[in-house]
């Protein structure tokens, strides 16, 4: 299983972006799939997840109330829109999915490449 994240770039403090994460190679509508941040110097933090059809969504509370995680098994892509934009939002934005479905897990199976976000106070 691949997993291609992209979507990230520069954005000014307020400003939204969406990320995208494609995955390829294997059964996505079964797979459980979050996204998770690092910011440079810290540790990896978990962001949000969604359950394999999208009935379960988790959010880490520095988020909740501005970003939405989302998907879609007919493109084999889960989302992560990104409203209200802070500085302390920048960092690498990685998307992983878990073979199990339940999105919000302590294992995940399987991780993508990274997408960089830049939010300019």
């Amino acid at each position: 299983v691949q997993l291609q994240a992209s979507g990230g770039g520069l954005v000014q403090a307020g400003g939204s972006l969406r990320l995208s994460c494609e995955a390829s190679g294997g059964t996505f509508s079964t797979y459980g799939m979050a996204w998770f941040r690092q910011a440079p110097g810290k540790e990896r933090e978990f962001v949000a997840a969604i359950s394999w059809n999208g009935g379960r969504t988790v959010y880490a509370d520095s988020v909740k109330g501005r970003f939405t995680i989302s998907r879609d098994n007919a493109k084999n892509t889960v989302y992560l829109q990104m409203n209200s934009l802070k500085p302390e939002d920048t960092a690498v934005y990685y998307c992983a999915a878990d073979v199990a479905g339940y999105g919000y897990t302590t294992q995940y199976d399987y991780w993508g490449q990274g997408t960089l976000v830049t939010v300019s106070s």
